[in-house]
């Protein structure tokens, strides 16, 4: 039923309310997720991301919403192990997966290095692309230690990778900071990178 101009302007236009999902709905499908630990039973439709599930189903609000096209790194997560942009891919494909938010790197009473080490040296303003950037400094820093090449890196065969300033900002450069945080950004990893490397 079509609605006048004045009912749309003055919002006089009935609501449809919204059912949560259920199992006799055919629009949605068991998905079971394990994150942070926890496995997590949901009804959804097939074409829920990741993202929305975390932030809208299970109530993980760490993980940020910021582009929503994979541009920013807000919403980065790590899928066993792997830094991964959750707006891009749905729910459904990562079940009997170990999914890891910043909500399972660290508690305020004991944080994650990279977490303190943001602290520390300010690598945040506003905090909003701080999950992001923490949880993709975690799966960088790991690929590091495995020797995994970045398009700047010298020697395609070598073993052991040299984290350079240069090598931060390339590996981190799928994370956005729109307040500019970055070298408070670059000390942070490479502080924990540098205390990894003497223990």
């Amino acid at each position: 039923m079509p609605y006048s101009i004045d009912q749309i302007l003055r919002g006089n236009i009935p609501r449809v309310e919204r059912l949560p999902p259920t199992a006799a709905d055919p629009s949605v499908v068991p998905v079971s997720l394990r994150i942070n630990g926890h496995t997590h039973d949901l009804q959804l439709e097939p074409r829920v991301s990741l993202l929305d599930a975390l932030r809208e189903f299970i109530g993980l609000t760490g993980t940020k919403k910021g582009c929503n096209q994979g541009a920013c790194g807000a919403c980065t997560v790590l899928i066993n192990g792997e830094r991964v942009n959750s707006c891009l891919t749905f729910a459904i494909m990562h079940q009997g997966q170990d999914i890891t938010t910043i909500e399972g790197l660290g508690t305020p009473d004991d944080l994650h290095p990279l977490q303190a080490a943001f602290i520390e040296h300010d690598g945040y303003q506003c905090g909003y692309c701080t999950p992001g950037q923490i949880c993709s400094a975690v799966a960088m820093l790991k690929e590091v230690e495995q020797g995994d090449a970045s398009l700047i890196t010298p020697s395609l065969g070598a073993t052991n990778v040299e984290l350079t300033d240069e090598e931060i900002r390339e590996r981190m450069s799928g994370n956005v900071c729109r307040c500019g945080a970055y070298l408070g950004i670059v000390d942070s990893i490479r502080a924990v990178y540098e205390q990894q490397k003497g223990q």
